[in-house]
């Protein structure tokens, strides 16, 4: 089926496109607003080794992210999902799209040997991949949940005048009642979610819209098996916690580094409705503009000037980006190792029907 038979494609594509330019617009203007001079000073202050030791931070961080999906399905290794991980998140912040282009690639990242199983291989099917990467995602938005109302409160101490308070308070509702019927959707929604992989599988040719379509009842099954386990599912979703607050303490390093105060507390209210407000903006790829912007309110609320709240923005992009892209080749390099390697080594492709081939013919 061509992707514009239904034009849906081409207008999430156009939408995408205009978020983007509007998002660039709106970091071009902070920037004329702060003084471009002020802002590339506030940058350079914190020096090659202090962005080295943000990015150190951030890996650590990143380590903790990993933990926490290992802790939801120990059958997988840490290295596999940790590897799988960073591709997810490197797709999300540097590729011009929005997060769902991200968690696709974190699928197929998670999949080895292009989704099919074979016993020499040891490779993961497509929806034991998606299964992990949807519980991974939910346990996170619980965690950052619980990071938002957190955040919220010692924003409200701290400055509760704050105009952001109340409709982050209202983004944390909406996020968790989401989150809620999220969950009912992977422990009881089956038929929900066989519409949505066949809804998905249209705009997906070959081998993987098969693939797709015939394993949404075992999607529904793993889901069932993984929230069958709520002790992991809990520890999964307390070490994000300890993620979400370490990623402020990222922050609060990065601030100090470029010479400005802001104390722990003050650093997780400023991660923690940045965030939140991202997370409300999720179709805008990298949430461009909405960073900054979030920065430099929060920010200013804190006695940061908006040069140096700026400043802290890019900086976070440029550790993003110093991060993400050397993950992004090294996985396109294993792909393209995995593409040409013999064809003893490779599964078996799929049959006409759209299943996977076996080694026993009665299987």
């Amino acid at each position: 089926m061509s992707c514009n038979s239904h034009g849906r494609p081409s207008a999430l594509k156009k939408l995408t496109i205009l978020l983007t330019l509007i998002g660039l617009g709106v970091i071009a203007f902070a920037l004329a607003h702060s003084g471009i001079r002020e802002v590339f000073t506030a940058v350079t202050r914190i020096g090659v080794s202090g962005f080295l030791l943000t990015v150190a931070a951030q890996l650590g961080v990143d380590v903790l992210l990993g933990a926490a999906w290992h802790a939801a399905f120990p059958s997988m290794s840490f290295r596999h999902l940790f590897k799988a991980r960073m591709v997810r998140d490197a797709a999300s912040t540097c590729l011009p799209f929005s997060q769902l282009g991200g968690i696709v690639i974190g699928i197929r990242a998670t999949c080895r040997h292009h989704g099919l199983r074979d016993a020499q291989s040891g490779g993961v099917e497509w929806p034991e991949a998606a299964c992990a990467n949807v519980v991974d995602i939910t346990t996170e938005v619980l965690a950052q949940i619980v990071f938002i109302l957190l955040a919220v409160a010692l924003l409200a101490i701290g400055t509760p005048s704050n105009p952001l308070v109340r409709p982050v308070i209202i983004g944390a509702f909406l996020l968790t009642m989401g989150a809620a019927g999220f969950i009912w959707t992977q422990q009881r929604g089956g038929a929900a979610i066989r519409r949505g992989v066949e809804g998905l599988g249209r705009h997906i040719a070959g081998q993987w819209q098969t693939t797709m379509v015939n394993g949404a009842d075992s999607l529904q099954e793993r889901m069932e098996e993984a929230w069958s386990h709520p002790g992991r599912i809990s520890a999964s979703a307390a070490i994000h916690l300890v993620g979400w607050i370490s990623s402020a303490g990222v922050t609060w390093l990065t601030v100090h580094l470029m010479g400005a105060s802001l104390s722990f507390p003050d650093a997780i209210a400023v991660e923690g409705v940045t965030c939140g407000l991202m997370s409300a903006s999720f179709l805008i790829p990298a949430g461009l503009g909405v960073q900054e912007g979030s920065y430099m309110t929060l920010g200013h609320a804190f006695g940061l000037d908006a040069s140096t709240c700026l400043a802290l923005s890019l900086l976070r992009r440029g550790r993003e980006v110093g991060i993400g892209l050397p993950v992004l080749v090294l996985w396109q390099l294993g792909e393209m190792r995995a593409l040409h390697k013999p064809d003893a080594q490779r599964p078996a492709p799929l049959p006409s029907s759209g299943k996977v081939a076996t080694d026993n013919p009665e299987g």
